[in-house]
Order: C-alpha cells, then structure tokens, then sequence
C-alpha cells in the first residue's frame, strides 16, 4: 500500500474548535492519482510506486518517452508524476499494489499527522536584510540601512569564508513541513484538511506523506490521572513479589 498521494494547494482559511480557538487551515486537493510503475526490490533494488496526479492535461502537452510510458498499461494522461514509498506490510493484507491502481485520500484514514513536500515561492534576488533578517544599519539621512557591511578581513586571511550569507536567490527551493495535523478529510471531493501553512503558491504542486516521526501525544498535566509507564510497572512487580 502506498504511503503518499501528489495534490495541490487550494488555499488557506481559518475554523473554530470546540474551546472557540481559531485555527489556521491549508485545503489540500489529495489525488485522485493512479500508479504508473511499479519498482521492486529483486528488479530495481528498491520498492516504490512511481503514481500521477490525474487532471485535464492535453495530451499534446507530454513528451514523447512519457506517452510511451503511459501507453504501455493504458493509463490517462498525467504531468505531475512522483514515485512514493510503500507499506510491505499491509501491501500483504490489502493486495499487492500494481500498475493502474487508484490512489485516493482515504490512504490517511486513522491517520493524525501528515508531512507536505512543496515548492515555495520565488522572491527572486533578494538582500541580507530579506534573506538572511539582518538587522541594517542606521535608517537615519544619509546612511545606506539595507548595505551588508564588510564580510572578511583584508590582511587575514585575506579571503571571503566559505558560507558566508550575503544577498541573493531567495526562494523557489524544496520545502518539506513536517507533523501537520489533520483535521478533516472529504472524501467525495479528494480534499484534506491540515492545520498550518503549506510552502507554495495556490494551485501548487505538493507531494503528501504519512508523517515519518509524528510527535508523542501529550499524557496531560501531572497530577493523580497521570500514569507513568515506569512507575506502574515497577508497582506491579512489587504486587507480584508480596
């Protein structure tokens, strides 16, 4: 079973929870995709499903290798193509995955955390005081607030350190945010709901993956409902022993 769905970035909005706290939320069209490879351990040395994002894409649009790709098992036209990582596991209960399989949102049933791979926006050339929040210089008349200032020595070691931060391309880089939690999902229409901001623009291209290390679950505030798993093991032991 497949660990990930490609999407798009629909947009940001707000809700209220039951304490009447607002929540940031990012709507997220999940699939529906369909597998168009299959790699395996024995022939590729590895094993992953390389699916597409299925929407209108004429076919004019691809290139030649990618219609010969799709053509092989019949498949519709697809732009956006990623491989993502499978479950063995329960690849073993549910059925193999293979090629022409549908992907759809309800892999993220039961699911409480996700991570979003996108690409955020380019800001173009961009100066220290942008790219790197420097604070500037005096912003009074007569003085340059946004110049970087000296970046080495003169006589040593008479050069420019390597990862020296100075003005540049800012943006338009891989981003990955992780454990953003889920907070609906509708099936119907292939959308999810996270809490949290997504890296890119609207209708942006996005890769989602089950969350790699979601965080532990709070147990509550220490008081007489709050158990420890030490304490109550070391109890039983020594109920055991009288």
């Amino acid at each position: 079973m497949v660990t990930g769905i490609l999407g798009k970035k629909i947009g940001m909005t707000q809700i209220f929870d039951d304490k009447g706290e607002v929540r940031p939320i990012t709507v997220l069209q999940a699939g529906p995709c369909v597998v168009t490879q299959r790699k395996t351990a024995a022939r590729d040395g590895y094993d992953a499903a390389q699916i597409g994002l299925v929407e209108f894409v004429k076919e004019k649009r691809l290139t030649q290798p990618m219609k010969g790709h799709l053509a092989k098992h019949s498949l519709p036209p697809v732009k956006f193509v990623r491989e993502v990582a499978i479950d063995i596991e329960e690849g073993k209960e549910a059925g193999a995955t293979k090629v022409g399989d549908k992907v759809l949102v309800e892999i993220f049933n039961g699911e409480k955390f996700v991570d979003v791979i996108g690409t955020s926006k380019g800001r173009g050339f961009a100066g220290v005081v942008r790219r790197h929040h420097f604070g500037g210089g005096p912003a009074a008349h007569g003085h340059m607030f946004q110049v970087q200032g000296s970046i080495g020595a003169s006589s040593f070691p008479s050069r420019v350190f390597k990862g020296q931060r100075m003005a540049g391309h800012m943006g338009d880089v891989r981003v990955t945010v992780r454990n953003l939690r889920v907070i609906g999902m509708d099936t119907e229409d292939n959308l999810l709901m996270v809490e949290g901001a997504v890296p890119g623009p609207r209708n942006g291209y996005v890769i989602i993956t089950r969350a790699v290390k979601p965080p532990r679950e709070r147990r509550g505030f220490a008081g007489s409902q709050t158990i420890d798993p030490l304490k109550a093991a070391k109890r039983a032991a020594g109920a055991k022993k009288r």
